[in-house]
Order: structure tokens, then sequence, then C-alpha cells
């Protein structure tokens, strides 16, 4: 049964859609998980680093230096040349969710590097210092900004959510930083990384749950097609991780932010994939006028 028929009167114009889907590739939703990766672990070495634990200050600081120099190349992968993400450079503007993204993974990628540099080198420590408290400040914002960037858009799945997505980026990002910190760091100073990784993917579910109950019929995306398989995935993934992480002991709490991890991922996938349905069906779009001449 296609759209049209399904739709009825709810149906646009020999059913086409009216919007434009957008044209991300695949690349796109890894840079939702990679960015704020960076961005909530950047700030986590910041954390440890002011709490004297320097193990999980150099472990987060390696984390957030891999995942923030990664996603600008998912980004030119995506745009097909790397001069069109320096073009995104040219200009600032306070308005446009993408130009500040832009100019945040651009500045916390080079702060975060240098971080990462002077720490593996033991070297100019009051330079690596204050690279990383720039790193660590920027870093919400980093983990967050593509929730404002998608609930910008006229995309009815993500729009209507945009008083949820940016919470459920936030929650997300901060699971998978702890997260990846307990997975690849020394277990006697992953403590504050694992109970991290615990509260952000409980909020993560709990944002996820009250955002897909307030879209109501607009949320149909995320129980349908491949959004759908994303999200029945990512829920029970990220609820296991969370039980396994905070009762497992040892390598079961490596497994269980593992699981953590890959529920992130499939999360953010989820939500990409549902804004890209909900702009191919008409209905989504209608139903999303409808409610607000009402």
């Amino acid at each position: 049964m296609t759209s049209t028929d399904r739709a009825g009167s709810d149906s646009s114009y020999y059913g086409r859609p009216i919007l434009k889907e957008p044209v991300w590739k695949p690349e796109v939703g890894w840079y939702l998980f990679t960015g704020g990766l960076a961005g909530a672990s950047a700030s986590l070495s910041l954390a440890a680093r002011l709490t004297g634990n320097r193990s999980l200050a150099r472990t987060s600081s390696l984390v957030a230096a891999a995942a923030v120099n990664v996603s600008p190349l998912l980004l030119v992968k995506d745009l097909g040349r790397p001069e069109r993400f320096l073009n995104m450079l040219r200009v600032f503007k306070p308005t446009s969710p993408m130009s500040v993204g832009s100019w945040l993974l651009a500045a916390t990628g080079t702060a975060q590097s240098a971080a990462t540099t002077c720490e593996l080198l033991d070297a100019l420590p009051r330079v690596g210092g204050a690279a990383q408290v720039c790193s660590g400040m920027l870093g919400p914002a980093l983990a967050t900004y593509t929730g404002a960037l998608l609930s910008d858009t006229a995309v009815p799945v993500w729009h209507e959510a945009r008083r949820e997505l940016p919470a459920v980026f936030a929650a997300s990002s901060c699971a998978s930083a702890g997260a990846a910190a307990t997975l690849v760091g020394d277990e006697r100073a992953t403590g504050p990384a694992r109970r991290l990784a615990v509260l952000g993917a409980g909020a993560e579910l709990v944002a996820t749950g009250i955002m897909e109950r307030r879209l109501g019929a607009l949320g149909e995306p995320y129980r349908e097609g491949r959004a759908g398989a994303y999200a029945r995935a990512a829920k029970p993934a990220t609820a296991l991780g969370l039980a396994v992480t905070a009762l497992g002991r040892s390598r079961l709490r490596g497994a269980g932010a593992a699981l953590i991890l890959g529920g992130a991922v499939l999360q953010r996938f989820a939500i990409f994939e549902a804004g890209k349905a909900s702009a191919r069906d008409p209905r989504y779009t209608l139903a999303l006028q409808k409610q607000q001449v009402g």
C-alpha cells in the first residue's frame, strides 16, 4: 500500500513529497555520534583533570581527540570536497546552527588536538592545560548543537521534537563518553566514567521515551521501516548496557560499556532515518500544518 493510499484526504498532489528529503549520506549519521562523543569526552577530560584523576583525563582526552578529528572527515565525505567544509568557516552566523556548529567543531578540534599532543609528549603543560580548558568548555555545545541543527529544519519529526532533541543528544553524548572511557581506560580510574555512562544511558532512555510520546502520530517513523528497526534495537542495547555497567564487574563492565556505545549509535541513526522518512511522506507534513493551523 502506498503513502497515497494510506493518506486519503491527507495526501499531497499525486502523493508526491511536499518537502525535499535530506540528501545527507550515512556519514552524517555517524557524525551525529562522533560529534557528541567528542564534546562530552572533552568535558569529561577537563573534569577529571580538575579532580586530579590524571589517568581518566588522559583516556578521555585521547577519545575526544580521535572523535573530533574523525568528525570533519565524515562531513567532508558527505559534502564531497574539502573546500565545501572550509567555505562554512568563511563567515560566522550566530543565527545559523550549521555555521555555529562548524566553528564549534573547528575550535574544539584545534584545542583538543593541542591538549592531547601536549599530553602525549609530556611537554608544555600550561599550554596543554589551557587547551583542555578551552575544549572542555566548548564540549557541551559541540555535543548538543546537532540536536538544535536538526530541529531547526522543516522536517516534521525533527522540528516537532525541538524541545527534546537537544536533551536526547546531551544524554546520549554523556553516555557515550562515559562508556568509551570505561571501555578503554584503566579500570581503577574509570569510576566517574562508569557513573556518567549509567546516568547518561538512563537519561537517554527517558528523554527518548518522552520525545516519542509527545510526537504522537508524527512519531510513527520511529516505529516503522529502517528507523523503527534502529529504534527497536537501540533501547534494549542501552538498557542492558546500563544494567551490566552498573551491576557487573571487570570484563562485564566493558561489555556493558560496549552495549551503551552501540545503543547510542543506533539511536542517532534512528533519529537520522526517521527524519528522512517523515520528509518523504506528505502525511506528516500535512498533519504538522493542520496542528499549527488548529
